[in-house]
């Protein structure tokens, strides 16, 4: 390469390093932080999907979708809708190759997600304590001895002299690439995409975005743009406060709970080897029809043991699917933070914060009082059954397998949903295991609490009878009317759809008068006589008459004025609003 070339070369500032992907030369391996999970090579251009997991931009683009969905562009979408009106935006969705997350990207496709400077800054140290000697950025022909902090390139001597003689590059900060190694943390600073060679250093509120100063004076000269450094503590703070709240005690939970599985299976093998043992102590004692039947016990206690290790292996993967969903939003929270520049937090935080209110929010998330972890308690040996006959033979021995399963039980009756005041409700719970077949035998610690939804210190008595055949009956009666709330629980947790709700009607009220067509035909003509209805007659009667004024005009009820024979006598409270002259009594004519 000529001088002149070389000059040419050293006289440009490019805005991005390119960088080099294999390992080190002595073997070492990279560090895992700053090498990608798909390409297995350095970052380059690292992108953050949704679920906070990082991967090359390229590698990201070669992902098979997994659906894809697309909307019809509208005139008020900018100046794109306006060029393409036709085109529609598709929006990809992939599945993450470390989480198996369904994560949208956007339709501007991997550009349009957020860098991850944290994994750059991975890549820069990766590549500054490598043994293997560096090349000049510019030129590619000099060894690197210098380092310009804002164009992010390795310099050699001639090209660093060439850079310091520009006047868009001589205020630029040149450190020596030995320097850069013996320091403990190295960091790139955040550069605006638009203007190169500007940093983020403003943080515009309206749009929610970091940027530099000729941003802040050019595209946000309406907006509000404060310092990087006085915002970002308020919204670390969020981040901050979502994991110690409630991402670290759910992530201490999950963990408690995957131990209690692990528990639980050894605990299931020592119990199947102990009834298995049992049974076989049992069977010694007989010729060759008891052991047959010793055979068969076996084999029916096996397949127990691996429906129930089954069981166990789903809620483990379960747990584990959690737990590595919620550590790994965890532990780039508390790296962002702990690591993160301002610019570089202010960058992740609107996807951190989408991810981890994602994972506080939704997912599976058991809780130590509750979680029971099938281990194996409810298969039993009772050799004192009768088991029927082998090779005509009578035996005895039968292994009981059955569990509770609160997901399977069913309730049964009326009177869970439908209640009238003062009448007695009643409605049965019917046990069943697993397999939704009927438990056949009582004992279990049913409690039902009925209580009204307006008015919490009204309480309904319940009375439960356990009909020893797994079904328990269930009676109420309700004082007041409306909505209560109905907990079923059995051994302290909630049958499946409880708490219910019940609605209870006010009591029918019969009438206590007489249907006629007016108090005065129906009295004999009696003043005295009063009517339900609004109607009166002259001369100081108190009843009503034929076409006089009030007078509904059809036959009705003396007591309260209602004109639908089969009906409920109304509330004096609705005949008073009916009545100008407000109904104070009424009488049995």
């Amino acid at each position: 390469m000529s001088l002149s070339e070389k000059r040419e070369n050293a006289d440009q500032c490019p805005t991005a390093p390119p960088v080099n992907s294999e390992d080190n030369q002595n073997g070492v391996p990279l560090n895992p932080r700053a090498v990608c999970n798909v390409c297995k090579r350095l970052y380059r251009d690292p992108k953050i999907l949704p679920c906070l997991h990082t991967f090359c931009a390229d590698c990201i683009g070669q992902l098979e979708p997994f659906s894809v969905s697309s909307r019809r562009a509208g005139p008020e979408e900018g100046r794109a809708a306006e060029e393409e009106e036709n085109r529609a935006a598709v929006t990809v969705t992939v599945l993450c190759p470390d989480c198996d997350s369904e994560v949208d990207v956007p339709p501007s496709g991997a550009a349009g997600l957020s860098t991850d400077h944290l994994a750059l800054d991975e890549v820069f140290r990766e590549t500054l304590v490598s043994d293997g000697p560096l090349g000049c950025d510019l030129c590619g022909e000099g060894a690197a001895e210098r380092r310009c902090e804002v164009c992010c390139v390795n310099l050699c001597a001639f090209c660093c002299q060439a850079h310091r003689r520009q006047k868009r590059t001589a205020s630029h900060s040149v450190q020596s690439l030995q320097e850069l190694k013996k320091q403990g943390r190295l960091s790139r600073p955040v550069l605006c995409s638009l203007h190169p060679g500007q940093e983020l250093r403003l943080f515009c509120e309206p749009c929610d975005l970091p940027v530099c100063l000729e941003c802040a004076a050019t595209l946000h000269r309406d907006h509000c743009c404060c310092p990087a450094r006085d915002v970002v503590h308020r919204h670390g703070d969020r981040i901050r406060g979502l994991v110690a709240a409630r991402l670290r005690p759910r992530l201490e939970r999950l963990e408690e709970s995957l131990q209690k599985v692990e528990i639980s299976q050894e605990t299931l093998q020592e119990r199947v080897e102990a009834t298995a043992e049992e049974v076989r102590a049992f069977a010694r004692g007989y010729a060759s029809a008891v052991e047959a039947h010793c055979l068969a016990l076996l084999r029916r206690l096996e397949d127990l043991r691996l429906q129930r290790r089954n069981q166990l292996h789903l809620q483990r993967a379960q747990l584990r699917q959690a737990l590595s969903d919620v550590r790994g939003g965890v532990e780039f929270a508390e790296r962002l933070l702990t690591c993160g520049s301002d610019a570089e937090i202010l960058s992740a935080k609107g996807v951190t914060l989408r991810r981890l209110t994602g994972l506080a929010e939704s997912g599976y998330d058991p809780r130590p009082a509750t979680v029971a972890p099938d281990d194996g308690g409810g298969i039993c040996f009772a050799p004192g059954e009768r088991a029927g006959e082998v090779e005509g033979y009578p035996v005895v021995g039968v292994i009981h397998a059955k569990t509770l399963d609160l997901s399977k039980c069913t309730i049964e009756g009326e009177g869970l949903q439908r209640g009238r005041e003062g009448q007695q409700g009643q409605f049965t719970l019917v046990s069943r295991d697993s397999a939704g077949e009927r438990m056949g035998r009582g004992g279990e610690q049913v409690l039902v609490s009925i209580v009204h939804k307006e008015k919490k210190n009204c309480m309904v008595e319940t009375t439960v009878v356990d009909n020893d055949d797994g079904s328990y009956g269930v009676s109420y009666t309700p004082v007041e009317p409306g909505a209560y709330s109905v907990w079923v629980c059995v051994k302290a947790q909630h049958v499946k759809g409880s708490p219910f709700v019940l609605n209870v009607k006010r009591k029918f009220r019969r009438h206590r008068g007489t249907f006629h067509c007016c108090s005065f035909c129906s009295s004999g003509g009696a003043k005295e006589a009063r009517c339900g209805c609004p109607g009166t007659m002259p001369g100081g009667f108190q009843g009503c008459g034929h076409g006089h004024k009030g007078h509904p005009g059809k036959p009705h009820w003396s007591c309260c004025g209602s004109t639908v024979e089969q009906s409920e006598c109304l509330p004096q409270s609705v005949v008073a609003a009916v009545s100008p002259r407000g109904h104070l009594r009424t009488v049995e004519l």
